[in-house]
C-alpha cells in the first residue's frame, strides 16, 4: 500500500513540475487569419499581422516604414462589433529582454525582442505591438501580434513568455530603442508601453578582431631604442582586410609628431618595424599607432625617449671619479629620503581619491557598454606637486537629467541630423537621457505632435532649443495636389518634414520663458544652442534671456550646466575626457556629429547662396 502511494506522490510531483515548466516555456506568433482572430475560434491564441491583413481589413497599406502596425490597431481590427473589448486598461509588459539570434550576415545583426505580461489587466489583453527605432536615426520597423477576441487570460499566465518575429539587417554597433506596447491602448492612459535601449554587438564582438577592417588594431607593440633611434615593431593585419597603409602620432607638451607607414608585404606579412624621428631626447611621448583608414581604432602606447651623452671620459679616469662622488650620492640619497618623509607627514592626503556624487562634484561612468556614459577628472594643482581626484558614478539611486531638444526643422534634412547626432552623443557620452520627437515617434502620433511637446516640456528637467535660421521663418502649409500624398505617404516616413518638427513648442517656450523671466523664477531649465553654420542673431529675443552656447566648442558648459558641476574651483579644474573641443572626435559618436554639422554647413551655405543669387 505504502508503495502505491509512493509512486503516486512521485506522479504528482512529476506532473507538477511539467506544468511549471509548460507555463513558462516562449510563445511564438503563429500564421492565421483575421476572420480566425475575429471570431475567436481555436489555434489563434497568439497571431502575427503582416502588412497585407491590414490592407485586406481596411482596404489600404499602412505606412511602409510601420510595417503591420496602425494607430490603435485594437480599435481598428477588433472593435468593429465590439468595441467594448478594447476599452480597458492593460498595465505594460515587463521583463523585456533583447536576445541575439544566428545572423549569417557579418556586416549586420538579428534579434528576437521578449517580455511578460502584466497581471493588470491580462484578462482584458488584447496583444501587443512591438516597434523598434534606430538612436540618431530614422529607421523604423514594426510588428503587431494579436489575441482572438474570446480569449482571457488568468492572471496566473503573467509568468509566460511571449516572443517577437526577428528583427533582421540591424547596423553593428549601434544603438536602438525596442518598445513594447499593451493592447488595447485607451485614451488618457501612460502607462500601457515599455521601452529598453540596447546596442547591437561590434564587428570584433560578433566576428573577431580579425575579420573586422574598421575595429582591427595593432596588439602587439615593442619599443627599443639604441643610441638616438627608436624602433618600433607592431603586428600587421591580416592580409583579408587589405589594409595597407598605417600612421603614426606622438605627441607632448603641445607638440605632435606624424609618421605614414607604408610596410612591404614581400617582406614580412605578420610584423612590421619603424623608426620614430623628431623626438627631444629625456623626453616622455604618447604615441598612437592605426590603420590609415576613417574611424579606425587607435592603440596607445608610451615612448621614454632616453637622454644620449655623446663622448666621454677613459675608464682609468671613470674609477676614481666615481670612487669620489660615492660618498656624496649616498649622503644626497638619505637627505632626499627624510625630506620626503618630512613631506609626507605635512601632506598626507596627495594621493588618488576616489569621490561619489555630492552636491559639489558630478558622478560619472566610463563603461563603454552603457548608453549613458562619461568620465571626469579633477585635477588640483599645487606648489609641491599635483593631486587628482577621480570621480566614479555610484550607480545605486542616480537618476540621469531628463533633456528635451527642440528645434526647426525649416533647414532642412541635414539640420535635423544635425540635431538628431547631437542628441545621440548627448544620450551617449555625457550622463543624460535625452527626449526628442523623432526617437518617439509611436508616442508622437497617438498623442499629437503639440501634445506630446507640453507633456515632455513639463516632466524634463532641462529643456534645449537648436536655434537656427528656420526658427524666424513661418511656411504656410502645403497643399494638397492630388494623390501624390498617399503615394508619398505609402513611401515611408519624411522625417524631414513639417509634420514632426517642434517649431510651435520653440514658441512655446519662448513664451514661458519670458513670463518666468517677469514673475522672477529660475530659467536654468531652459538652454538655447546654435551650431557652427548659425549665427547669434538666430537666437530668438526671448531665448537671449537664457544660458546659450555654441556647439561643439560649449560642449564642456552644456555639461556643466547639465548637472550642476563648477568647471573651476580654487585651485582645481575640471577635465571631463571624451567632451573636450579637440577629444570628442575621438568617439565614433563625436565624429558623426562633427561630420552633420559639417554636411548641414555646408548645405546651409549652398542655400544662402541660391538665395543670394535668386534676389540678383
Amino acid at each position: 500500500m505504502w508503495k502505491a502511494a509512493f509512486v503516486a506522490y512521485h506522479l504528482l510531483v512529476l506532473g507538477q513540475r511539467l506544468w511549471a515548466q509548460d507555463d513558462v516555456a516562449a510563445i511564438n506568433p503563429q500564421d492565421c487569419s483575421l476572420d480566425c482572430i475575429r471570431q475567436g475560434g481555436p489555434g489563434c491564441d497568439y497571431c502575427r499581422i503582416t502588412r497585407a491583413d491590414v490592407k485586406r481589413a481596411l482596404g489600404f497599406n499602412s505606412i511602409q516604414a510601420f510595417g503591420s502596425c496602425i494607430p490603435w490597431p485594437c480599435f481598428e481590427l477588433l472593435g468593429e462589433k465590439d468595441p467594448e473589448i478594447c476599452q480597458h486598461y492593460v498595465q505594460a509588459p515587463n521583463d523585456v529582454k533583447v536576445e541575439f539570434v544566428h545572423e549569417p550576415n557579418p556586416k549586420s545583426d538579428t534579434i528576437v525582442v521578449s517580455w511578460k505580461p502584466s497581471f493588470y489587466g491580462i484578462a482584458f489583453l488584447r496583444g501587443f505591438q512591438v516597434s523598434l527605432q534606430a538612436l540618431g536615426g530614422s529607421s523604423v520597423a514594426c510588428q503587431l501580434f494579436l489575441f482572438h477576441r474570446n480569449l482571457s487570460l488568468p492572471a496566473s499566465h503573467a509568468q509566460r513568455v511571449y516572443k517577437s518575429d526577428p528583427f533582421p539587417n540591424l547596423s553593428l554597433g549601434s544603438q536602438y530603442a525596442v518598445t513594447v506596447m499593451a493592447l488595447p491602448v485607451p485614451e488618457e492612459w501612460e502607462r500601457f508601453y515599455h521601452s529598453e535601449i540596447f546596442s547591437t554587438r561590434s564587428c570584433a564582438e560578433k566576428n573577431g578582431l580579425e575579420q573586422c577592417k574598421k575595429d582591427w588594431y595593432p596588439t602587439h607593440i615593442e619599443v627599443q631604442q639604441e643610441g638616438a633611434a627608436v624602433t618600433v615593431t607592431f603586428n600587421l593585419a591580416p592580409p583579408n582586410l587589405g589594409i595597407r597603409s598605417y600612421f603614426s602620432l606622438c605627441y607632448t607638451n603641445g607638440m605632435k609628431t606624424y609618421t605614414d607607414i607604408v610596410p612591404d608585404s614581400s617582406t614580412n606579412q605578420t610584423h612590421h618595424s619603424y623608426q620614430l624621428s623628431d623626438l627631444q631626447e629625456g623626453t616622455n611621448y604618447t604615441c598612437e599607432i592605426a590603420a590609415n583608414e576613417v574611424d579606425a581604432v587607435r592603440k596607445t602606447f608610451t615612448v621614454q625617449v632616453m637622454s644620449v651623452h655623446k663622448g666621454g671620459a677613459s675608464p682609468l679616469s671613470v674609477t676614481p671619479s666615481l670612487a669620489l662622488m660615492l660618498p656624496l650620492g649616498l649622503a644626497m640619497v638619505v637627505f632626499i629620503v627624510v625630506s620626503l618623509a618630512a613631506l609626507g607627514k605635512r601632506k598626507p592626503n596627495l594621493q588618488m581619491k576616489k569621490l561619489f556624487m555630492n552636491p559639489e562634484n558630478i558622478s560619472c561612468t566610463s563603461d563603454p557598454s552603457l548608453p549613458l556614459s562619461a568620465l571626469c577628472e579633477v585635477q588640483h594643482h599645487q606648489e609641491s606637486g599635483t593631486q587628482e581626484e577621480a570621480v566614479v558614478l555610484q550607480r545605486n539611486g542616480l537618476t540621469p537629467p531628463r533633456l528635451l531638444i527642440c528645434y526647426s526643422s525649416y533647414d532642412g534634412p541635414a539640420h535635423v541630423k544635425a540635431v538628431m547626432q547631437l542628441g545621440a552623443f548627448i544620450q551617449q557620452h555625457m550622463a543624460t537621457q535625452v527626449c526628442l520627437d523623432l526617437w518617439d515617434s509611436l508616442s508622437v502620433a497617438g498623442e499629437g505632435n503639440m501634445a506630446w511637446h507640453c507633456r515632455q516640456i513639463r516632466e524634463s528637467d532641462f529643456i534645449l532649443v537648436i536655434c537656427s535660421r528656420g526658427l524666424s521663418h513661418r511656411p504656410e502649409p502645403p497643399e494638397p495636389e492630388g494623390d501624390d500624398e498617399d503615394e508619398e505617404a505609402d513611401g515611408g516616413l519624411d522625417f524631414g518634414s513639417n509634420a514632426f518638427s517642434s517649431d510651435a513648442a520653440v514658441k512655446l517656450i519662448g513664451e514661458e520663458v519670458g513670463r518666468a523671466k517677469a514673475s522672477g523664477q529660475d530659467l536654468s531649465k531652459y538652454m538655447a544652442a546654435i551650431f557652427e553654420y548659425s549665427e547669434e542673431s538666430d537666437i530668438p529675443v526671448e531665448l537671449r534671456l537664457v544660458s546659450h552656447y555654441r556647439l561643439t566648442s560649449d560642449l564642456v558648459l552644456l555639461f556643466s550646466h547639465l548637472h550642476g558641476v563648477a568647471l573651476h574651483r580654487p585651485g582645481s579644474y575640471l577635465k571631463i575626457n571624451h567632451i573636450s573641443e579637440e577629444g570628442f572626435t575621438k568617439l565614433p559618436a563625436g565624429a558623426a556629429l562633427q561630420w552633420a554639422i559639417y554636411e548641414a554647413g555646408m548645405e546651409m551655405r549652398a542655400k544662402s547662396h541660391c538665395t543670394v543669387e535668386g534676389g540678383d
